[in-house]
């Protein structure tokens, strides 16, 4: 078995596919792959959001922390619609945490990570690499089935049982979810210790027209609380008032 020197050598030249919003956990989680060594590849998706400023912050991110390589793929998932991210469907604003956590929010994009993780098996595969790292959170969490343990799981299972390089045995595909056991401070405090700029960074997913964040919907009021008990200032420009 190789010790934690080898190990470590043998993650430096390794790329990985990273799933990637320019949000705070999937910046958070870019972070985390290029502090193990790996070299990451973003892959982010013009998937008819509403909230596409994000795909601003993540080009943003992207050049500012040195990604190997930055994707943008098209997906018409606004012509599925089913979202309030992608549909004419209002926000939630203002709920607290007993509310988000009641059911599966109007928020939830149907299947998003399942085709997300799909694109990034391709892309990997295609890249010569085995890691996918995405930002999945399972605490302080909007309640999308996507983001538990039990999907990742079995999602690791199909990959290697659905690509080439990996039935014909010239590689196994690894999942990494960072932040899946994380709260939201927790994560903040570990970009913060990367030395990630979240200032850059987007979350909200109903912003103005201007940008900036709402500063009430799930989203925002998930960001403001980790950055509240993490006891580091939140830098999100927010409109006015908020």
């Amino acid at each position: 078995m190789p010790g934690a020197y080898e190990e470590r050598a043998m993650t430096q030249a390794r790329k990985a596919v990273v799933l990637f919003s320019g949000g705070l956990d999937s910046t958070t989680c870019l972070a985390v792959a290029k502090s193990q060594g790996f070299l990451p590849c973003a892959l982010s998706f013009a998937y008819g959001q509403r909230h596409s400023v994000e795909l601003d912050a993540a080009r943003r991110v992207a050049a500012a922390m040195e990604a190997h390589t930055h994707l943008v793929l098209p997906l018409p998932l606004g012509a599925i619609g089913g979202s309030a991210l992608t549909a004419d469907i209002a926000v939630p604003k203002d709920r607290d945490t007993a509310a988000m956590e009641a059911e599966i929010p109007v928020t939830y994009v149907p299947a998003r990570n399942t085709i997300f993780l799909s694109m990034a098996l391709g892309w990997a595969e295609v890249l010569g690499a085995q890691d996918i790292f995405i930002g999945v959170n399972a605490l302080d969490y909007s309640g999308y089935p996507d983001c538990r343990p039990e999907f990742i799981d079995a999602f690791a299972i199909m990959a290697n049982l659905a690509v080439k390089e990996a039935v014909e045995g010239r590689l196994r595909i690894a999942v990494h979810t960072p932040l899946l056991h994380l709260s939201k401070a927790d994560i903040v405090r570990l970009g913060t210790s990367l030395g990630v700029d979240y200032g850059l960074t987007h979350s909200c997913y109903d912003p103005d027209a201007d940008g900036l964040a709402c500063g009430r919907c799930d989203s925002c009021l998930l960001r403001q609380k980790g950055f509240m008990e993490a006891g580091i200032p939140d830098p999100t420009r927010y409109t006015p008032g908020r």
